[in-house]
């Protein structure tokens, strides 16, 4: 008799979990899942498919404007926050139940209960007590948003969680942080209506993307009456008669009727019973783990924003499925975390893959970049301010395109795209040779030819 009731028990039903369950059923693996909240996680349930439902939403406001141009008369467009978030719960509760009846024709028994590890290979079902004798333990937990800076009054803020389900539309909001998060709810509120402030401590958003996107995409925010409190952050709010008076560093106070804090999130980890099997996280929670995804303790593994790698949904799905390609399917498989296609859908849209500007001329030292912004052709017609940037880095040595940046409608489609190529170690040469689509905003891709003239930036200090 087996000494193991299960081969595979994985905590957490979110992207990454369900992934490597499924493909480790498919190898034939007897596999449990346990999710003390909603099958599909953060991603399905309170993150990407809910937001990317939202911008489509408050894209509408401005294709209503456009349309004139084109000889369209719409009439006066009235938006109703209530309906939005009900049909966006229905898409959810379907889209939740199509990830369990997967699990379920794979094979992979579900339970609905948070589960704790107690030893190497069991685990402790909470809700009804029993513990399970695994061969291997996946953590697959996720991370949590969280409010912080902790600063006075700072609990009358929300974070992504509680966005999803506003009783009703803001007419006024602060939305405090730089990333992925912020700069897309200030997106998605202001097309909406609401007059938008986004506080940043920094002097640019998104933190780390290539300086020209940074810049890109803050000229458009401004354009569209977005409030940018650049190089500020937040000291203390205060509930008023009127809304929420937050308190900037510089003395100024800000009224709204909703706080977002989009500050950061924190590995789910707490209470895990991690400790018990001599597993350490980080100093933010995060739980190490080598190229495998395995830990310290060899029948325990980790996927997903719980290790803190690149926590992106693609990405924790493809650390399942290649767990359960290495310790099932006698594939050892490992994710390339260095060249990731991503997507910010604020409005303009932004699709990067690989090195920025700055990034590329300190790994490769001698670099060449291909620049080009306009103003895209359904512009003409519409009227719009919109603009298109796109950019090329490319490592002079080998000619390989090393960066792709774009800004403009559509980009995370273009990206996908351009991200197979820049995969494959397509050299611009290849770019070059590659016959253009037009008229698309996407062939200034393989159409840009002269280098645009920069300088390597000179250290300093």
């Amino acid at each position: 008799m087996s000494q193991f009731d299960i081969d595979l028990f994985v905590i957490g039903a979110g992207s990454g979990g369900v992934r490597a369950a499924r493909i480790a059923a498919g190898y034939g693996a007897k596999v449990m899942i346990a999710e003390e909240y909603r099958v599909g996680g953060t991603c399905v349930i309170r993150g990407c498919v809910p937001k990317k439902l939202m911008v489509y939403a408050s894209r509408y406001s401005h294709e209503f404007e456009e349309a004139a141009g084109f000889g369209w008369d719409v009439g006066e467009p009235r938006f109703d926050w209530e309906t939005l978030i009900r049909n966006k719960d229905r898409e959810i509760d379907r889209l939740e139940g199509i990830y369990r009846t997967n699990l379920e024709k794979a094979g992979v028994e579900i339970v609905n209960s948070r589960a704790v590890i107690e030893d190497n290979h069991t685990v402790h079902v909470l809700a009804t007590g029993e513990r399970i004798r695994a061969r291997y333990i996946l953590v697959a937990v996720g991370a949590h948003p969280t409010l912080e800076p902790v600063i006075p009054g700072g609990e009358l803020g929300i974070t992504s969680n509680e966005v999803f389900h506003l009783k009703e539309l803001p007419k006024r909001i602060m939305i405090v942080g730089g990333g992925y998060i912020a700069v897309e709810f200030a997106g998605v509120f202001a097309g909406l209506g609401s007059e938008v402030t986004l506080l940043h401590r920094g002097d640019k958003l998104l933190r780390g993307f290539d300086d020209d996107v940074r810049e890109a995409l803050g000229a458009a925010y401004a354009h569209r009456g977005i409030n940018l409190a650049l190089g500020r952050t937040a000291t203390r709010l205060d509930k008023t008669p009127d809304g929420i008076a937050a308190t900037l560093s510089d003395g100024s106070v800000v009224t709204v009727d909703q706080v977002l804090v989009a500050t950061g999130r924190r590995p789910n980890t707490a209470g895990l019973g991690l400790e018990t099997v001599g597993i350490a996280v980080d100093e933010v929670g995060a739980i190490p783990v080598d190229s495998y995804s395995q830990t310290l303790i060899p029948s325990v593994y980790a996927v997903g924003d719980v290790t803190n790698r690149a926590n992106l949904t693609p990405i924790a799905i493809r650390e399942g499925h290649a767990f359960a390609d290495t310790v099932f399917g006698d594939r050892p498989t490992i994710v390339d975390h260095d060249l990731i296609p991503t997507a910010v859908f604020s409005t303009p849209e932004i699709g990067v893959i690989g090195c920025s500007e700055a990034a590329a001329w300190s790994r490769y030292g001698d670099i060449d970049v291909y620049k080009t912004a306009f103003r895209p052709m359904k512009a003409t017609l519409s009227g719009a301010q919109d603009r298109v940037l796109m950019k090329l880095i490319v490592d002079k040595a080998t000619d390989r395109v090393v960066g792709v940046h774009i800004v403009g409608h559509d980009a995370g489609e273009m990206i996908q795209l351009a991200g197979v190529a820049v995969t494959m170690g397509a050299t611009k040469a290849d770019f070059d040779r590659t016959v253009a689509v037009h008229p698309t905003a996407s062939e200034e891709l393989v159409t840009m030819r002269t280098p645009y003239m920069v300088k390597k930036p000179v250290a300093v200090g």
